[in-house]
């Protein structure tokens, strides 16, 4: 046998095989085998620039959840390196979220006691849970779930996300200290306690100024507003001394990288943890999956939405594993790292590196960071999570889905972030069988000038076949509509103005079958078989076909009673029972 040097021996093929079929679970590692040298320069420097938007949106977003500062720059500096492996997308920044804060918040605050310790641990392991599901649902390719949230489901908890944000910085704004009990009584204690002349007229000015400064900056995307509010808030308060006057700050942080602690806390209530981290997930990969092909679509590069799953997943792991708590992608620091001419997956690994440095030499630099500035960031991040825009343009083309979005909103804002969003899942699984279990559907007939047959009635003078009645259901069969199929039917039956010979069923919109609705249809041809009449179908799918085989009713029915399009079964009623109607 002649050996050929350009073909590779066949165990260098599987091996090339094999590493190609693990590599694709790390995208950075396949980025790196093809990295130009040109792009350093640029993933380098958009690395530092995005660093000034790491650290003070990472400890505000920290003490938004209600965790010391300092776990939200361990929570920026591992998830960075994990996505940076595990993330197919080039360019997107993950970290700390607004989005994620009230999840967290509600979670923590009822599990904490007020502990800190105790308060990391239990963000930590909602982090682990989230990673874990994501990480599972990525594997088993289910990456599109969070498509099931339709947008006005997705405005209504946002909105719901962003109130409760929003309201639960309120008080640090104004230097005063309020129990969480929701955001609707934290708005009520909060209105009495500055009618009562509590609030810090130095924490308010300093956070105040920093919030109006940065909605001011936030037009300018290359202007980073958050960093040169934090540092004139920082330097006020160091200048003037204005903790000496009741301004809360951030005070000193501890020296040092995050270590590897396994989060793990007894007697606790793991089943609000597990729902919790579950939320987060669902929250996380929503917004994750949107801003990924958001980018990907600008910037013309595919990305795999279950393999940005297990990215996410891998990043909230890391995270719980190393003293953090869940993180998302982010709306605000992506598009910094974009504008900074970020290239690839390298920018988030020099953030992360430079945020570490920070921690390692100069700890002390943020000590004087009011926390009333921090408030103003979280707000102003709240702010922009807010759609309203959107939510008037649905009002006036689909008011019942404006009003969906509404109660969504209304059930984060009064029940809690985490409730609110279970009840927004619930709401989309109702919302998704209602569709198919009241489906439209319709008698078939030829309305002249037209071609095809229509409903008839959309057109009234639409003619009828005699003897025949054409019914087409726009929707699944399954369980929950399949006795509403056969009523339907029965009663086309009894409204037709003929005696009826055969149902044709057009099922061309039915693209599946369950054993319920199978078993009813066997009842439905035995119903009809009695009256002496024939049930037959029109372009049915091979796949529904198949299920039909397996549940042993194609047979039963015959061959013969499926056609291939709804003229060629009108020919074939004409031709078996020879009615002269003309088409």
């Amino acid at each position: 046998m002649t050996n050929h040097p350009s073909s590779p021996p066949a165990h260098t093929s599987a091996a090339a095989h094999s590493n190609a079929g693990w590599l694709r679970w790390l995208p950075g590692l396949q980025m790196l085998r093809t990295y130009e040298a040109g792009w350093l320069p640029r993933d380098l420097a958009a690395g530092l620039v995005l660093t000034t938007m790491l650290v003070p949106v990472g400890i505000a977003y920290a003490e938004a959840s209600g965790v010391p500062g300092i776990y939200g720059l361990y929570a920026t500096i591992i998830p960075l390196l994990a996505y940076a492996l595990f993330g197919p997308s080039r360019i997107l920044v993950l970290g700390p979220d607004s989005a994620l804060a009230a999840p967290i918040l509600a979670v923590v605050v009822q599990l904490s006691a007020g502990d800190p310790a105790r308060a990391i641990t239990i963000a930590s392991m909602m982090a682990v849970v989230s990673g874990l599901v994501c990480i599972v649902v990525g594997l088993l390719r289910l990456g599109f779930i969070t498509e099931l949230l339709s947008k006005p489901i997705r405005y209504g908890y946002m909105n719901g996300i962003a109130f409760t944000v929003l309201v639960s910085q309120l008080p640090k704004l104004f230097g005063i200290s309020i129990e969480d009990a929701g955001p609707l009584r934290e708005l009520w204690s909060l209105g009495n306690a500055v009618a009562a002349g509590k609030a810090n007229p130095y924490s308010l000015a300093v956070g105040g100024a920093s919030l109006v400064l940065i909605l001011l900056l936030k037009r300018f995307e290359r202007v980073p507003g958050v960093l040169i509010a934090v540092v004139l808030a920082t330097l006020s308060v160091s200048l003037f001394g204005l903790d000496a006057q009741g301004v809360k700050v951030l005070g000193k942080m501890p020296q040092g990288l995050p270590a590897f602690a396994l989060p793990y806390l007894s007697g606790v209530d793991l089943t609000q943890i597990v729902v919790g981290g579950c939320a987060v997930a669902l929250v996380a990969f929503a917004d994750t999956s949107v801003l990924s092909r958001t980018y990907a679509a600008r910037l013309k590069y595919p990305v795999d939405p279950n393999q940005e799953m297990v990215g996410l997943g891998a990043a909230n792991l890391a995270a719980g594993l190393f003293q953090g708590f869940p993180i998302s992608s982010s709306a605000s620091r992506t598009p910094v790292a974009e504008a900074a001419g970020a290239r690839t997956q390298l920018t988030g690994v020099v953030g992360a590196l430079a945020v570490a440095a920070l921690l390692l030499f100069a700890p002390d630099l943020m000590r004087h960071l009011p926390n009333s500035a921090l408030a103003a960031v979280v707000i102003a991040a709240a702010i922009g999570l807010f759609e309203f825009a959107d939510l008037k343009r649905i009002y006036r083309i689909q008011q019942w889905e404006f009003w969906l979005a509404m109660a969504c909103f209304a059930g984060v804002a009064v029940l809690g972030a985490v409730p609110g969003i279970c009840l927004a899942v619930v709401i989309a699984i109702i919302e998704f069988l209602w569709d198919g279990w009241r489906p439209h559907h319709a008698v078939l007939g030829r309305a002249d000038g037209v071609r095809g047959y229509h409903d008839v009635e959309r057109y009234p003078n639409a003619r009828r076949v005699p003897g025949l009645v054409l019914f087409r259901w726009d929707a699944p069969l399954f369980f929950a509509n399949a006795e509403l199929f056969q009523e339907c039917v029965l009663r086309a039956v009894d409204a037709s103005p003929t005696a009826v010979r055969r149902v044709v069923v057009a099922a061309e919109p039915v693209t599946s079958v369950d054993v319920t609705s199978a078993d009813m249809l066997r009842e439905l041809d035995k119903a009809l078989d009695e009256r002496g009449i024939e049930l037959h179908f029109a372009e049915m799918k091979d796949p529904v076909k198949d299920k039909l085989k397996r549940f042993e009713l194609f047979d039963k029915l015959g061959e013969d009673a499926f056609h291939p399009t709804v003229g060629a079964a009108v020919d074939d009623y004409l031709s078996d029972y020879g009615v002269d109607w003309t088409a």
